[in-house]
């Protein structure tokens, strides 16, 4: 062929070695994104909403939007019942007001948009959360969604190999792949687990596992979608009664991309403000602050700071979250 398609070579290429999901610097705060078993962690109903601008300042960078809720179906206390008797022994003393289980709802919308394409999903997720104590819980959640991609032929550029500065072309393949364009929609699955104790949380997720097998349309506009593995760990350590230290971790993993981790080291003020640092591997360092307004309302906002080879073409990159607690 005389001419090549070099945003999308770009852009595939980039994706073959990188995760394609968005990623998020406050993983802390909106957990439930990346793992549909923490959509049970809160026993109120929980909404936010933000958004991320990666690489600021390169042409057509990264950048990521979503809307999230969920909120935990109330049934009524099953009570017990002296008259029903069994052969398993004594009957054990059972407090009637302890609710062993929650039933959580959720629902997630995500616009993602990089370089000449972009990527719009919509999910509800479902978590069935088991309550061992006051302070520990163990959730299971499952993610069903449709993801919408979309090729932005006005955003792509095609390169005259053999003379660059030639203008009038015809590019039969371009044209063809033009044509053929139209909305594609994939069926995504997740699960996840997640365990909260008094001071350690951990939360093992998957995304995309039924990769690109189920599909809608005629378009071309397939991303090769891959299984997405990602795990979560922390721990609360309480300095004093005001004042805790909150060290966690994010791995993530798609094959064939090597595994990716990020680390942050947060600390909170009496639950109501906090600050930190973290470092995403070979790629970024990132300031964290935050505020919590009335147990109900709640602000989060990260700056990233590139130490990859985008430094020289970009001023790094913002995220911010705004969210609030209902029914508490």
């Amino acid at each position: 062929m005389k001419y090549t398609i070099l945003v999308l070579f770009l852009f595939c290429g980039f994706l073959s070695k990188a995760q394609q999901l968005p990623q998020f610097s406050q993983y802390l705060l909106n957990q439930n994104i990346i793992n549909a078993g923490a959509t049970g962690i809160n026993e109120s109903m929980d909404l936010s909403l933000g958004g991320r601008l990666q690489w600021v300042g390169v042409t057509d960078a990264p950048k990521t939007s979503f809307l999230q809720f969920s909120a935990p179906l109330k049934f009524k206390t099953k009570y017990y019942n002296p008259g029903i008797r069994t052969s398993a022994g004594q009957i054990e003393k059972i407090n009637t007001k302890v609710q062993r289980y929650r039933n959580t709802l959720g629902g997630q919308i995500m616009a993602d948009q990089y370089g000449a394409f972009r990527k719009t999903s919509f999910a509800a997720t479902y978590a069935f959360t088991y309550i061992f104590s006051k302070e520990t819980t163990f959730s299971i959640g499952m993610k069903v969604g449709i993801s919408n991609n979309v090729f932005l032929a006005d955003k792509a550029q095609v390169i005259n190999v053999i003379n660059p500065t030639q203008n009038n072309y015809i590019d039969p393949t371009y044209n063809t792949y033009l044509i053929n364009q139209s909305s594609k929609y994939m069926l995504d699955l997740g699960a996840g687990i997640y365990l909260q104790g008094k001071n350690l949380f951990l939360g093992i997720a998957s995304d995309n596992l039924t990769k690109d097998l189920v599909e809608f349309g005629s378009g071309t506009a397939n991303f090769g979608t891959k299984m997405h593995f990602n795990t979560v760990l922390g721990y609360k350590i309480l300095l004093n009664k005001n004042i805790t230290l909150v060290p966690s971790i994010l791995l993530k993993y798609m094959r064939p991309a090597p595994l990716s981790i990020d680390g942050n080291l947060q600390l909170e003020l009496k639950n109501k403000f906090w600050f930190g640092l973290g470092y995403r591997h070979k790629d970024a360092l990132i300031a964290l602050i935050g505020l919590k307004i009335n147990n109900r309302f709640r602000f989060g906002y990260s700056y990233d700071f590139s130490v990859s080879r985008f430094n020289n073409y970009s001023s790094g990159g913002h995220e911010l979250s705004l969210g609030i607690m209902l029914g508490k």
